[in-house]
C-alpha cells in the first residue's frame, strides 16, 4: 500500500530531500512529482531484515515470499535465539538451499553472539557498517546497502551493484543507451547529499509499486 509523504513516520529528512532534488536535478524535477505521495519505509528488525534479504537472493519477489512465510512459521519470533533452534531438515523443508540454511545460521550466531554491534550502528558511518555485514556470510555488498537504505534509511547511499538503479539512469538519463558504473556515480554528484531518496524515486520510474525489505 502506499502512503502518502506526510502520514509517513521516517525519514525526517525526505521532505528537505525532494526539495532539494527537485532543484538540482531536471529528472528529478519530473519524478518527484509524479510519486509524490509515497515515500521510504522500514519494515522489521534488524535481524530479520537481513534474514529476509538472504532468503530472498536469486530467486521471485513472489517466491521469496512465500519461503519467507514458511520459514517464518517455524518459530514464534523471528530472533536469533529461535533461529539457531531449529532443525537444518525443517528449514529445508521451507524451501530454503542449503546455502541459505547455512548463511541464515551464520547471520543468527552474528546477532546472537554479539558480533555485530547494533548498538553503535547510529553513530557509525555507512561504509563501517557496510563493512562489518559483509562479514557475514551470504551479505555482499548489495544486500548491505539495501540495509542501510531500508532498515538503517541512510539519506546519502548510492548502490551501484544494483541492477534497477544502473537501468533507471539509463533510461531518464541516457535515452536507454547502455551506462558505466563512473557515468552513474556523476549523474548522481547532483543528489549528494540525498542519493538514497534519488534511487527511490529512480526505482519508481521503473516499478511505481514501493518495494520494502
Amino acid at each position: 500500500m502506499m502512503t502518502a509523504v506526510e502520514n509517513c513516520p521516517t525519514p525526517s529528512y525526505w521532505a528537505d530531500a525532494c526539495k532539494h532534488l527537485v532543484k538540482k536535478d531536471r529528472v528529478m524535477k519530473r519524478l518527484i512529482p509524479k510519486f509524490g505521495k509515497t515515500c521510504l519505509q522500514s519494515r522489521g528488525d534488524a535481524f530479520a531484515t537481513l534474514a529476509r534479504s538472504v532468503v530472498g537472493q536469486q530467486i521471485s519477489v513472489k517466491a521469496a515470499q512465500t519461503v519467507w512465510d514458511r520459514f517464518a512459521g517455524l518459530t514464534p519470533t523471528m530472533t536469533p535465539a529461535q533461529v539457531l533452534k531449529l532443525k537444518i531438515d525443517d528449514m529445508r523443508s521451507a524451501g530454503l538451499s542449503a546455502r541459505k540454511v547455512e548463511y541464515l545460521v551464520d547471520l543468527a550466531i552474528h546477532f546472537d553472539g554479539g558480533l555485530v554491534r547494533v548498538d553503535d550502528w547510529t553513530a557509525m558511518d555507512d561504509e563501517a557498517i557496510i563493512a562489518e555485514l559483509v562479514a557475514i556470510r551470504g551479505i555482499g555488498r548489495w544486500t548491505a546497502e539495501m540495509f542501510l537504505i531500508f532498515h538503517l534509511m541512510r539519506p546519502n547511499v548510492l548502490p551501484l551493484d544494483d541492477v534497477g538503479l544502473i537501468n533507471g539512469i539509463s533510461k531518464s538519463y541516457f535515452s536507454g543507451e547502455a551506462v558505466s558504473r563512473s557515468e552513474a556515480r556523476e549523474v548522481a554528484l547532483a543528489w549528494a547529499p540525498y542519493r538514497t531518496v534519488a534511487t527511490w524515486y529512480i526505482w519508481r520510474s521503473l516499478d511505481p509499486v514501493p518495494v520494502e525489505y
